[in-house]
C-alpha cells in the first residue's frame, strides 16, 4: 500500500499533502492536550510508531504473484487515541521514506492519508460502536479489517484516476498506466482476501497482551512500570522480522520502472514515472551493503526502533524544559 514516487501525478501528490497539512496540524493540537492529560501517551507514541514499522515489514503472499502486508493502524488508535495514532504513523511512513525507500517522497501525503488517517479513524470508528454494543473485541475485529480495505481502495482509487487526470494528448498515461476497472478490485482483492485477515488477527493478539500488562489503563497509555514487555514484543518481532522476505515478490503498484516495464510489455515505462524523482534511500529495501539480506532486514528494523524511541526521548525532554 506504499504508493512509490512517479506513480502519482505531481497534482495528485500535491493536493494530498495539501490535505493532510490541516490534518497533521489538528492531530498535533489534539495529542498536546492528551500528553498533557495522560504524560505516558508521548513515549508511547515512539513504542507505537515502531510497532507499526514492525508490523509493515512482514509481507504476505498474494494470489497472483504479489505481496502484501498488515499496518496496525486500527491497534493503535484504541490503543494511544486516533490522532495519536495519525502522528505515530505519519513518523513510522516519514522513516520508511526517507532511510528504507518504501513509499514515494513526493507521495508521502498520499499514503499518510491512507495509512494514518482513512485506516486509524474508520477502525476506531468500528471499534467505539462495538465498545458501545458492548462487543468491543468484535468491534476491534470489524475496525482492523475494514479500516485496512478501507484504506487499500482509497490507494486504488488514488491510483486509477491516474490515466484520467495526467495523459499525453493521444491519451497514454503518464503515470500510474491501470484505471479505476484494475487499479480498485487489484488493491482490494489482496486485502480482503489476505491482509485484512493477517490485520484482525495480528491486532487482536496484541490487544490481548496489552490486557494482560495494562488491564487498567488500555486506552490512554501504559505506565512506566509495564513499558519494559513493550521492548521485549519489539525486539521480538525485529528478530523474526526476516520471514517477511518468504514473500519477496513485489506489491501491487509498487513496481519498479523496469518491473512495469515488463508487466505491460513495452519498450518504455510511462513517461513520467521515467523522467520523475529517483530516490535512492541509505537502506534502500531495508538492506545494508555486505551484509545478507537477513541480517540487513533485522538490522534496520532495530534501527527503526531505536530512532522512534529516541526521537520521542528528544520530545520529553523538549517538554520537561518548557515546564
Amino acid at each position: 500500500m506504499h504508493i512509490p514516487d512517479n506513480y502519482l501525478s505531481p497534482a495528485t501528490c500535491g493536493t494530498l499533502v495539501a490535505a493532510m497539512a490541516p490534518i497533521w496540524t489538528v492531530a498535533v493540537l489534539k495529542v498536546k492536550v492528551q500528553i498533557k492529560a495522560h504524560h505516558e501517551t508521548l513515549p508511547m507514541l515512539g513504542i507505537a510508531a515502531a510497532l507499526a514499522f514492525l508490523i509493515m515489514m512482514f509481507n504476505l503472499p498474494i494470489p497472483g504473484g504479489t505481496t502484501a502486508h498488515a499496518v496496525g493502524g486500527t491497534l493503535l488508535a484504541v490503543l494511544i487515541g486516533p490522532w495519536a495514532a495519525c502522528l505515530a504513523l505519519t513518523v513510522t511512513l516519514l522513516l520508511q521514506a526517507l532511510l528504507f525507500g518504501d513509499g514515494g517522497i513526493l507521495a508521502f501525503g498520499a499514503n499518510a492519508f491512507n495509512m494514518a488517517v482513512i485506516m486509524p479513524f474508520v477502525g476506531y470508528a468500528c471499534y467505539r460502536i462495538g465498545q458501545k454494543w458492548h462487543h468491543e473485541k468484535i468491534g476491534l475485529a470489524v475496525g482492523a479489517y475494514l479500516g485496512i480495505n478501507t484504506a487499500a481502495l482509497v490507494a486504488g482509487i488514488e491510483l486509477g484516476l491516474q490515466p484520467l487526470l495526467a495523459h499525453t494528448a493521444n491519451g497514454t498515461p503518464l503515470y500510474c498506466p491501470y484505471g479505476l476497472n484494475v487499479a480498485v478490485p487489484a488493491m482490494l482483492v489482496a486485502h480482503l482476501l489476505v491482509a485484512g485477515w493477517v490485520e484482525v488477527g495480528f491486532t487482536l493478539l496484541v490487544y490481548q497482551f496489552v490486557k494482560k500488562v495494562a488491564p487498567l489503563n488500555l486506552y490512554q497509555a501504559t505506565p512506566r512500570t509495564t513499558r519494559r514487555p513493550w521492548l521485549y514484543l519489539l525486539v521480538g518481532l525485529a528478530l523474526i522480522s526476516p520471514l517477511g522476505l518468504l514473500a519477496s515478490n513485489t506489491a501491487w503498484g509498487e513496481w519498479s520502472p523496469s518491473e512495469l516495464q515488463q508487466r505491460l510489455g513495452q519498450s518504455t515505462a510511462p513517461l513520467g514515472m521515467t523522467h520523475g524523482i529517483h530516490f535512492q534511500a541509505l537502506f534502500q529495501d531495508y538492506s545494508i551493503a555486505g551484509l545478507p539480506l537477513a541480517i540487513g532486514y533485522i538490522l534496520s528494523a532495530l534501527t527503526a526502533i531505536l530512532l522512534c524511541l529516541l526521537l520521542i526521548r528528544g520530545l520529553q525532554h523538549d517538554v520537561k524544559s518548557t515546564h
